[in-house]
């Protein structure tokens, strides 16, 4: 079961999920075919290689498993990390700004990091997360 739903209060309930954008696979996917094809060209490090990305492309698929985003009636909640967990859960009336900030490949691929800014200034940025704007939109229509 998800972090999310086994923290759950009474009576609150889910209103939107997302997790990070898988566009974060695109560079451990490189190197493994780089990897690979040194492997094919050259018989020597290509093993090497192969192993260095295979590790750098499983720690990707760690953070994107261990990574859960939530807006409930009640809370937004938020954790990243397995060995070192990252968790924030924040009430809603506690929330006073979601701001969201994406480049180029973030608005065509529709990723970006979110800065969820809590009472007394407090910051949380989260970077690559799957559909910023819909996020920010989850909880400002949580908190109406």
């Amino acid at each position: 079961m998800s972090y999310v739903s086994n923290s759950l209060l009474p009576g609150e309930q889910i209103t939107h999920e997302t997790r990070l954008h898988k566009a974060m696979f695109f560079w451990p996917a490189v190197g493994t075919l780089a990897a690979l094809a040194t492997l094919f060209v050259a018989t020597t490090g290509g093993g090497v290689l192969v192993a260095v990305a295979a590790l750098y492309g499983g720690s990707a698929w760690l953070r994107y498993r261990s990574s859960e985003f939530a807006v409930t009636n009640k809370r937004v909640i938020i954790k990243v990390g397995i060995l070192h967990r990252r968790t924030v859960e924040m009430l809603l009336n506690k929330v006073e700004a979601i701001s969201v900030d994406q480049g180029l490949g973030g608005r065509l691929l529709d990723y970006g990091t979110i800065v969820v800014v809590g009472s007394g200034g407090t910051r949380e940025p989260f970077e690559r997360i799957a559909g910023p704007l819909e996020f920010r939109r989850a909880v400002q229509a949580a908190t109406l």
